[in-house]
């Protein structure tokens, strides 16, 4: 376990001095009023400014602007398969990524609520891990409030619907999902029953910044 948590930060750390250094290289920044102006077509889908209302798609409000733009731009290589989302950029080029993750990065999020009868095994998977099967805690990566950690594309999480995280972590469990750096994700999900999904799901839906 010790040297999993450890093999987790030492990957965090890389990547995250990876990303500053390329964004100390001058990266072209987001124009939010220009992505407000593309931003049409993704209200069907994720809402009003980015909250979305149907619970199996993502909030997008309050996102850090490097974790959008990474999806965005995974979307159209081909590195996450979406049948929804990937016909939606393949128009798009680069610009029109950074402005609609200025934009909704700006946006506030609205939030949610925790089942209280899975929240108690929740805060103890996301604050703990799971030391007897290797689940590492959420803490590491998206922080105790689930803020994340926008150099090193690690997502906001708090106030996210709790169905789009459950069908998030089995999908990186059963490796339909597989843009995380260095498999991340798909190494903490593997080692996550389902109880324990749907309870952290419903933990992270209810936290506040």
């Amino acid at each position: 376990m010790k040297t999993w948590l450890i093999s987790v930060a030492v990957a965090a750390a890389l990547f995250s001095g990876g990303v500053q250094a390329s964004a100390a290289g001058g990266q072209a920044a987001g124009d939010a009023a220009a992505g407000e102006a593309n931003a049409a077509v993704c209200v069907a889908c994720h809402g009003p400014m980015g909250n979305s209302i149907n619970p199996i798609w993502p909030k997008i409000a309050g996102q850090h602007p490097e974790y959008i733009y990474k999806q965005l731009m995974d979307f159209k290589s081909g590195a996450r398969a979406n049948d929804m989302m990937s016909p939606q950029v393949l128009t798009l080029e680069e610009q029109d990524f950074r402005n609609l993750a200025a934009y909704f990065a700006g946006q506030t999020q609205s939030g949610g609520a925790a089942d209280p009868s899975a929240a108690e095994l929740g805060e103890r998977i996301y604050r703990g891990g799971n030391p007897a099967t290797g689940v590492a805690a959420c803490t590491g990566c998206h922080g105790p409030a689930g803020s994340g950690l926008g150099l090193a594309k690690f997502p906001r999480v708090s106030g996210q619907h709790a169905p789009y995280l459950d069908a998030t972590l089995k999908g990186f469990r059963a490796g339909a999902r597989a843009n995380d750096p260095n498999g991340m994700m798909r190494g903490v999900a593997a080692r996550m029953t389902d109880e324990e999904i749907a309870a952290v799901s419903q933990y992270i839906q209810g936290l506040t910044q």
